[in-house]
């Protein structure tokens, strides 16, 4: 076994996954929102070090997944990566996956070759924190990125044969900006070529992030007041009827933040969604109670 750099995170469906720690932290760690990696100073890890893991966790040889951490694999240099894949294949003989978080800048900074490259070594999936897709507001979250930057970094991973799984974060321009929000989260989502997997989670601040997520919509003249449950649930009814992909989309708001879990495909399974929604809206006792829910 290994003694993993607390803490660690991955998505929900990684949990069956053997994880890897490639980097320690983000080396972005400015989102105003996130406090995933805040205790944490970005750092690549020493190769033989991530061997060491690798070869520890070579016991669970029939594993079939792995999930490379922490926040920000894709950050790492190419040849480096590569070769951390090559011995994730020798170690691990049925390897089927390989995932990382992805963010904007990653997919940006990498070339299509690159990415390639990395497609062919076995990264196979890339996670991508689209949280909004509107500008003004990943502003006010410092997360500045344009929308077709965003749809630019997205169809470079899929022109290189790398599924993305996309997360949009419900209730995040709080009650007055939930229109633009929602509207230009699935105006980019119709505008990319495909995303395999698109998923929402509901928006919650710890302690340590709270003041900094206010003051920076106040600097821009911005009051932010929190989304309430149902009115999240309508931002998820009205983000999923919006949803016009150019090919099938595996939608999941399975998250341990999400008050009501939702799985199905896009557009085929829309109507049903929606139903389950309007029913939730109607009875909050279908609702996940918030004392189960993990922010």
């Amino acid at each position: 076994m290994i003694n993993y750099h607390q803490p660690v995170f991955r998505p929900p469906a990684e949990a069956n996954s053997i994880i890897i720690q490639v980097a320690l932290g983000c080396s972005f760690n400015k989102c105003s929102f996130c406090s995933m990696y805040e205790t944490k100073k970005f750092k690549v890890r020493d190769i033989e070090d991530i061997y060491k893991d690798i070869r520890a966790m070579s016991i669970y040889e029939d594993s079939r997944r792995v999930f490379l951490a922490d926040g920000d694999a894709l950050a790492c240099d190419t040849d480096f990566l590569v070769k951390v894949l090559d011995y994730l294949k020798k170690c691990f003989p049925k390897l089927q996956r390989v995932s990382s978080y992805a963010s904007p800048y990653n997919l940006l900074e990498k070339s299509l070759e690159e990415l390639k490259t990395l497609r062919e070594h076995g990264l196979s999936l890339v996670y991508y924190g689209m949280e909004s897709g509107n500008h003004e507001l990943l502003k006010y979250i410092n997360k500045p990125m344009l929308p077709s930057r965003i749809v630019e970094g997205l169809d470079k991973a899929t022109d290189a044969n790398i599924k993305t799984s996309v997360t949009v974060i419900l209730g995040l321009g709080g009650k007055k900006l939930t229109k633009q929000h929602i509207e230009d989260s699935a105006k980019i989502v119709n505008e990319c070529k495909h995303i395999n997997y698109l998923s929402t989670l509901q928006l919650g601040l710890s302690d340590t992030k709270e003041d900094n997520f206010f003051q920076r919509f106040e600097k821009k003249n911005q009051e932010f007041i929190f989304c309430t449950d149902d009115e999240m649930l309508d931002e998820q009814r009205r983000f999923i009827s919006m949803i016009e992909p150019k090919k099938a989309i595996i939608f999941r708001s399975n998250h341990a933040s999400n008050a009501l879990p939702l799985k199905g495909t896009l557009p085929k399974d829309r109507n049903d969604l929606l139903n389950v929604l309007n029913m939730a809206l109607e009875d909050n006792t279908l609702l996940r109670p918030r004392f189960l829910r993990g922010f």
